[in-house]
């Protein structure tokens, strides 16, 4: 298995469902009226410090990480689904920065800390939603919202339990083969 220390990503939450324009139509109900659902909320992304990961190594293959969208409202007041959020497992001690700017966004010091890196966005509000006794009849409803977009550089911290330091030809490789099996 290879180690890896750095990766670069694009991670995008999820867009938020539009709202729908439906009126009722019964046989036996003279007069009908609005009954557009309101979209679903798209998907966060959201990070977790998980201790059994030792590398990055998902991460450099996987280059565009993006959560579900929210699903459209539908007739009969029905509200459209919510899009799934998307969990990524970092090893512990990844600190995640900006690769535009430079900024800290997190620091996954703790195992089990989460952290929301794109939130998604707002379902589109139905046309049930507009009708008033002026307008009773609304044919509009709104957009979903829109994706969150962040461009990030994730970075593993590496502590190690011991240092050796000294001069060249110090005999620094010979000790470390003497007192361990590394070769």
């Amino acid at each position: 298995m290879k180690f890896i220390d750095e990766a670069s990503i694009v991670v995008k939450s999820g867009h938020g469902g539009p709202g729908c324009v439906s009126f009722r139509r019964e046989k036996f109900v003279p007069h009908g009226g609005p009954d557009g659902g309101d979209g679903g909320r798209g998907g966060n992304v959201v990070l977790v410090a998980d201790p059994q990961l030792w590398t990055l190594i998902d991460q450099t293959y996987a280059r565009l990480i993006s959560a579900e969208n929210g699903r459209p409202g539908e007739g009969k007041r029905r509200s459209g689904a919510k899009g799934a959020d998307r969990i990524v497992r970092l090893p512990v001690g990844t600190v995640v920065t900006d690769r535009d700017t430079g900024t800290v966004l997190a620091d996954l010091a703790d195992p089990g800390m989460r952290v929301v890196l794109a939130r998604g966005g707002r379902g589109g509000k139905g046309n049930t939603f507009f009708a008033s006794p002026t307008n009773q009849a609304p044919r509009m409803s709104q957009p979903g919202g829109d994706v969150e977009e962040v461009r990030i550089r994730l970075e593993l911290k590496l502590l190690a339990d011991a240092a050796i330091i000294g001069l060249p030809n110090a005999g620094k490789s010979t000790l470390i083969s003497r007192i361990s099996a590394a070769r």
